[in-house]
């Protein structure tokens, strides 16, 4: 994916991208092809296996083909059937499933890796506050409330602040379920057995079926829509605390200017507050859908949660490898600290 406008989008990687989204489309519909064919329904030769069958090659066509139907497993199906060598697999390809149940087991796939990735960023978070606490966590400084100087404080006290809002987050995160979906044509629900089968060989949690109840990802976007609260927090301060007249924070490796060759910008703690400040948005237009949800799928805001969903977990899992590489690096200036404190101390 390009990031030229979301610098630092690369750090996401492969996560929620076009191609993950095409092989976790396929591994629900090989998954429950499977579990049919263990079940005894269809004949053995049904059990074909669907990997290989498409590539990202065919991701151009694909994404023309999906908006004849609104959605892109309707192409993927008719694509693995006419590829599938036996026609008693393409037969049985999707039998009992819809589009909705396809698509929205494959995003709860990617949602899981990504949560995944970004507790592996807070996880290296925390671990670089626990050295800044150990090195300079006696520093005092002054307490500053409604920008003013307030009492003092020590430099251990803003960063246990820090740690809370992370680890909060880390809990919150590694708290979600990841559900299967398997509603059928309306939503009621399909074969229970099949829908079990399929939802253990995705390592996912079976329940019923959840086509317009969609609390399971507005949860999953509070949880990530926290996290990069949190982090915004840090930068916030470090943002602060690195301004020339305080001096008690400087990023290790700022970034520079196109017009002043001098300036060392706290760039990466820019980035990250950028997140925070765009995320909370994206998590209310998953509210904004859930509430939006119609009959037994709703025409519109369904859709709107695909991308949402995406952009969403993709920043957050930037803004969590950027606050990391914040915090390993971070200078503490104690003597700034020391100076500041002993001039508000002074004017009081």
């Amino acid at each position: 994916m390009s990031g030229l406008l979301w610098p630092g989008d690369d750090r996401a990687g492969d996560l929620m991208s076009d191609s993950a989204l095409l092989v976790a489309m396929v591994e629900v519909e090989q998954a429950w092809l499977t579990a049919l064919v263990r079940s005894g329904i269809p004949p053995r030769a049904a059990g074909h296996a669907l990997h290989g069958l498409v590539s990202t090659d065919d991701l151009p066509a694909l994404a023309s083909a999906a908006a004849d139907g609104g959605n892109p497993v309707i192409p993927l199906v008719t694509m693995l059937r006419d590829r599938l060598p036996d026609p008693e697999a393409a037969r049985w390809l999707h039998r009992g499933l819809t589009s909705q149940d396809v698509l929205d087991t494959a995003l709860v796939l990617m949602l899981r890796d990504a949560v995944t990735a970004v507790r592996r960023h807070l996880a290296e978070a925390l671990g670089a506050l626990e050295v800044l606490a150990t090195e300079h966590g006696q520093a005092p400084m002054t307490g500053r409330t409604l920008t003013q100087p307030a009492l003092p404080i020590s430099f251990g006290d803003k960063v246990g602040s820090w740690r809370a809002g992370l680890a909060e987050a880390d809990h919150d995160l590694g708290a979600l379920v990841y559900p299967a979906q398997a509603g059928g044509p309306v939503g009621t629900g399909t074969d229970p057995p099949l829908a079990r089968q399929m939802a253990q060989r995705l390592g996912l949690t079976d329940v019923p079926a959840w086509h317009t109840m969609r609390r399971p990802l507005t949860r999953a976007g509070d949880a990530l829509v926290a996290t990069t609260d949190a982090c915004g927090r840090i930068a916030r301060d470090v943002l602060v605390l690195s301004r020339p007249e305080i001096g008690e924070l400087s990023e290790g490796h700022g970034g520079g200017s196109s017009s002043m060759p001098h300036k060392c910008n706290p760039v990466l703690s820019v980035l990250v507050r950028r997140a925070a400040l765009t995320t909370p948005a994206l998590g209310a237009t998953l509210h904004l859908c859930a509430a939006d949800q119609v009959d037994e799928r709703a025409d519109g805001a369904w859709h709107a949660e695909w991308e949402t969903l995406r952009i969403l977990a993709r920043r957050t899992a930037v803004a969590t490898a950027q606050t990391a590489d914040l915090l390993r690096d971070l200078r503490i200036h104690p003597e700034r600290m020391a100076a500041n404190l002993a001039a508000a101390e002074e004017a009081r």
